[in-house]
């Protein structure tokens, strides 16, 4: 890549000489008489000029830099078409023009038919290494190096074989048959991996299908043009230069063909699910490390191995900036790994979240001379400890895209957390043991806890938590999603102490994995896992990581304040109490659901549903853990459901935080003088009287 990149500037006036070149040689091949005195040229110094005049086009094409930007793939193909369509057109009107010309001034017409059809012989190539190099990207996107290689082959076997019949007679049909039938179950092999298709929306694959055969007709006006001009008595050209076209525009189309059944037909789909599924079971390895005891030096490879296995990166190296621990590589070396951290450094690049998807034409990377294309940095660090950052880099520019930087930034806050909580466990050892364990799931649980809530024009939240003993297993997160959506999710996990923290860590984890944008999404809505859907795949994850005895109660709820309304599914977890402002009455939503980890297998999504609900402004949620209801007083009653629901019908008319006090209030003389028997958390959800107008 460094040479064809060094080569670039020539080759456009090598292409352009070499088509004079071959125009001069085919007028006077075909006309002798302009050069008086001359005999008939010979075939060979316009099949040389063909030749040279398309290998310098194609080289220029392939030296271009990276066309598919992230996963513009509709954009792609949206400016091949304009390309090819407009070289289409240019040669249409040649051909026009050439024959109101030859009618106006026959003696011209055999001249002017020879530097039509020479610019039209090089409009067709220029079309042809566009539509092979735009190929070419779709094929390769997030392709491995074994399939980079074999590309590299197909490149190599096509043009020596439109070569040979070049300059060669035509071989006998069957080596014909034999070679290009080889060829094209060869390129019908490549064209099976194209992942992209994948990607699309049902509107971006209509789009797409559109754009492919636009461009198979631009590529079918050239092979009619060519057909037509084969017998035609002035066109007195080599044979073999017009076979080596027809077999050009041959491959072209069967190709372009080829990415137009893939398209229809969605077959590297499952390839990408199935990549999907090993990011989150990635991401899961890594939430185990924290329960079976490992070493942070264990947590560092593995979350090194999993980015480089996840982001397909031909080289990496991880920087631990921890009580100086070795550095890890990957098909890096060290000498060009320090280069590249002092160059960012230079920058003021080096603690901070870093793309570059074109390293060939980036002034600084330029000068170090990599043999790679694209960079991406992750910093890992907590909002007082910097751990380090991992560097990962691939050969091609855009090599990397948005989902990329999403998954690393997943890993690596996972990783973080990993690291700190074994540090914490690691430095109990050193103390009392029960005690500094307490404390140490203590500081882990509330650095779960959200600090800030959510803040919008729509609704006002309230929250309260308070743990029995030093550590407890209720949680809650909230987590905002495109669309002015608001995840928020509040659970319980069965047990107390270091083990139900590191459960809770586990499952904050879970949250944010399988929230992440889905890129698989057919539209904006899909993007997203419902609740229940959410649920089969958190209890499908716990199920390597929870104890047989262990559990968990949860609750998910998706807030799409904008369009006034909610869906929520319930696993085991308290029944949610909430007022209808219409209506002017409160009640509880019951609704059926099983606790994560009772059942392990995929029946449990049966006993998960989800119930969808239109809110309207002024409405109250109360949603709580059983610490609330089940309180007892000194006569060993339960504060219950029924009070619960009194409170809210007494305070709906105040706001959230209000509201959230009276309860306690209630709460703490109800159950004054007795110990706390579970964890009590409570959250109030007002949605507000004057709601915004939708788009706003």
């Amino acid at each position: 890549m460094s040479f064809l990149r060094k080569l670039h500037p020539f080759l456009f006036p090598v292409s352009l000489l070499t088509w004079f070149g071959l125009l001069a040689c085919t007028l006077l091949y075909a006309h002798p008489q302009l050069l008086p005195g001359t005999s008939p040229q010979p075939n060979w110094p316009m099949l040389v000029m063909q030749a040279v005049f398309t290998a310098a086009v194609f080289i220029h094409e392939r030296s271009m830099p990276e066309r598919l930007r992230g996963l513009d793939f509709v954009g792609l193909l949206r400016r091949l078409v304009l390309g090819p369509g407009l070289l289409a057109t240019v040669c249409m009107g040649l051909h026009l023009l050439q024959q109101l010309i030859a009618t106006t001034l026959p003696e011209t017409r055999s001249v002017l038919f020879s530097v039509v059809y020479t610019a039209n012989v090089g409009l067709f190539v220029v079309l042809l290494a566009r539509t092979n190099y735009a190929w070419r990207s779709l094929v390769l996107f997030r392709a491995s190096a074994r399939l980079r290689q074999q590309w590299v082959w197909f490149e190599v076997l096509l043009g020596i074989t439109l070569l040979i019949h070049l300059f060669a007679r035509t071989p006998t049909w069957g080596f014909n048959t034999a070679i290009f039938g080889a060829l094209a179950a060869f390129g019908a092999y490549l064209s099976s991996h194209q992942k992209w298709v994948a990607y699309l929306s049902r509107r971006q694959k209509i789009e797409a299908v559109l754009l492919q055969i636009a461009i198979i007709l631009a590529m079918a006006a050239f092979t009619a043009y060519f057909l037509q001009t084969q017998h035609d008595p002035q066109l007195i050209a080599p044979p073999t230069q017009h076979t080596f076209l027809v077999l050009n525009a041959f491959f072209a189309g069967f190709y372009a063909l080829m990415g137009l059944l893939i398209t229809l037909f969605n077959l590297p789909t499952a390839g990408v699910f199935e990549q999907k599924r090993e990011e989150i079971l990635s991401l899961q390895r890594l939430t185990q490390l924290i329960q079976r005891g490992q070493t942070t030096e264990e947590v560092y490879r593995m979350f090194f191995d999993s980015a480089i296995q996840t982001v397909e990166a031909d080289a990496a190296w991880l920087d631990i900036a921890v009580d100086g621990e070795p550095h890890l590589y990957h098909h890096m070396q060290p000498e060009r790994a320090q280069a590249i951290r002092n160059l960012l450094a230079d920058y003021n690049l080096s603690h901070i979240e870093y793309l570059n998807n074109d390293l060939f034409n980036s002034a600084g990377f330029r000068g170090l001379n990599l043999p790679f294309g694209s960079l991406i940095v992750m910093p890992l660090h907590s909002s007082k400890n910097q751990y380090g950052s991992i560097y990962m880099l691939k050969e091609h520019p855009q090599g990397f895209d948005r989902e990329n930087l999403s998954i690393l930034q997943t890993f690596a806050s996972q990783t973080v957390l990993s690291i700190e909580n074994l540090q914490l466990v690691q430095a109990s050892m050193h103390t009392q043991r029960v005690q500094d364990e307490l404390k140490i799931a203590s500081a882990v649980q509330d650095s779960l806890i959200p600090k800030n809530l959510p803040i919008d024009n729509w609704f006002e939240i309230s929250s309260h938590a308070l743990a029995a003993t030093e550590v407890g297993g209720d949680f809650y997160d909230f987590l905002h999603l495109p669309g002015r959506r608001l995840a928020v999710l509040i659970g319980d996990v069965s047990g107390k102490g270091v083990t139900a923290a590191f459960h809770v860590a586990q499952m904050k984890g879970i949250f944010h994995a399988l929230m992440q944008e889905n890129p698989l999404a057919r539209n904006e809505r899909e993007k997203f896992p419902v609740p229940s859907k959410f649920m089969a795949q958190a209890n499908n994850a716990l199920a390597r990581c929870l104890e047989k005895a262990a559990f968990i109660t949860a609750s998910l709820y998706i807030i799409d304040y904008e369009h006034g309304g909610f869906v929520f599914a319930r696993a085991g977890h308290c029944h949610t109490l909430y007022y209808h402002s219409i209506k002017e009455e409160v009640s509880y939503f019951r609704t059926a659901g099983l606790g994560l980890g009772i059942i392990r297998n995929d029946t449990y999504e049966k006993h998960i549903k989800n119930q969808f609900y239109d809110y309207n402004p002024s409405d109250v949620m109360v949603i709580y853990t059983d610490g609330i209801v089940e309180a007892r007083n000194g006569a060993q009653e339960e504060y219950g459901e029924e009070r619960l629901q009194q409170m809210l019908e007494r305070t709906y008319y105040l706001d959230a935080e209000q509201i959230k006090e009276q309860i306690l209030t209630d709460l703490t003389e109800f159950s004054k003088g007795q110990p706390m028997h579970d964890d009590q958390t409570l959250l109030v959800i007002k949605f507000k009287a004057s709601q915004p107008e939708a788009g706003l």
